[in-house]
């Protein structure tokens, strides 16, 4: 069986500008506040550039996950994105996307894609990402507004 290329992406309108989204989710050491499976993230505090790398520990349903990420695009303010290799879906790339939509509102989208996953994912599994990944960009929108008002 060949490996396939799987890919997720989800949105949400955060009233900030886009410059503040980017800057925020591009720190790692924010990832913890917004998303459940990272625990631990041995990172610069800082939003990260092209270049840098930093170490995340995840939470599987399958137990531990140590990533080793490198931020391979940066486009401020409105891309960045990260690659890392994991034992059971290949490589990881993680895009973060904003477009500035006007009146103080940006559209955020987290793009996930695995190019040579090892097999298909469950529509378990799939309705699983889809739920971690609402919570996810709802407490990144909860936060960022917070720190505004």
């Amino acid at each position: 069986m060949s490996n396939i290329s799987f890919s997720r992406s989800h949105s949400i309108c955060i009233n900030a500008p886009a410059a503040d989204i980017l800057n925020y989710v591009s720190n790692p050491n924010s990832w913890s506040e917004w998303l459940a499976a990272t625990h631990k993230v041995i990172s610069p505090d800082r939003p990260l550039e092209v270049g840098d790398v930093f170490d995340e520990e995840w939470h599987t349903r399958h137990g531990e996950a140590k990533l080793h990420w490198e931020v391979i695009e940066r486009d401020h303010p409105s891309l960045w994105t990260g690659k890392t290799e994991a034992e059971f879906l290949g490589t990881i790339l993680v895009t973060y996307k904003v477009e500035d939509l006007g009146a103080g509102q940006c559209q955020f989208t987290r793009i996930m894609i695995n190019p040579d996953r090892p097999k298909e994912p469950t529509e378990g599994a799939i309705n699983r990402m889809d739920e971690e990944a609402e919570i996810a960009l709802a407490n990144i929108k909860k936060i960022i507004e917070a720190k505004r008002s």
